[in-house]
């Protein structure tokens, strides 16, 4: 895949993760409202999806690359990576690309929030995982994208993350099939370490 096609499912998907980080403090009744509708992410510019600011790689570190951008006048950073294996049973289902991000948005006062691009739209009332350092945590789900359903355990995914080989995501899609997404960490704490400090400035 080409770097503009990740740029622009980056820029969507860091929207995204915005919009339910915000729906998830106020309210469960406002989750539905809060999704944009991005089924079709390549189908929209990136600069216009992110309020006319591009996001900008300033670091590749193993797996993960390390992003900025700045919509509507906000600025904000990712980590960004795409698994190194995915599994659907039954096999070979097709569905749009996967991506896992962590995500970091001063003006809301969010750092390394974790969130995943399953790339499918997700069974409602179905439990999907992110195991990670021998530990499982529950992950709810929104259109096709999964967030930490306990926020006071994220910062110690996170910790466990920048620890760990990988982290894998389990997840059942609306027609039924499951999915098993394992993603390198290999790069991630050197790509938030990175963040942490372009996101001061």
């Amino acid at each position: 895949m080409s770097v503009r096609p990740i740029l622009k499912v980056l820029t969507v998907g860091a929207l995204v993760c915005g919009a339910a980080g915000l729906a998830q403090a106020q309210s469960a009744s406002s989750k539905g409202a809060a999704k944009p509708a991005i089924a079709k992410p390549e189908t929209k510019p990136a600069a216009a999806v992110a309020g006319g600011a591009e996001p900008t790689l300033i670091g590749q570190f193993g797996a993960w690359g390390a992003y900025t951008a700045m919509p509507n006048g906000k600025k904000v950073c990712f980590a960004l990576a795409k698994p190194s294996s995915s599994k659907t049973n039954p096999p070979n289902r097709p569905r749009d690309p996967a991506y896992a991000f962590v995500s970091t948005r001063p003006a809301e006062k969010v750092t390394n929030e974790v969130s995943v691009m399953i790339g499918y739209a997700l069974k409602p009332g179905s439990e999907s995982t992110l195991d990670v350092g021998g530990a499982s945590y529950a992950m709810y789900s929104q259109g096709d994208g999964l967030w930490i359903k306990n926020a006071a355990e994220e910062e110690r995914m996170v910790d466990a993350m920048r620890k760990a080989a990988d982290v894998v995501v389990k997840g059942v899609s609306a027609k039924g099939t499951e999915t098993t997404d394992t993603f390198s960490l290999k790069g991630l704490a050197q790509a938030l370490d990175r963040l942490a400090q372009d996101c001061r400035r």
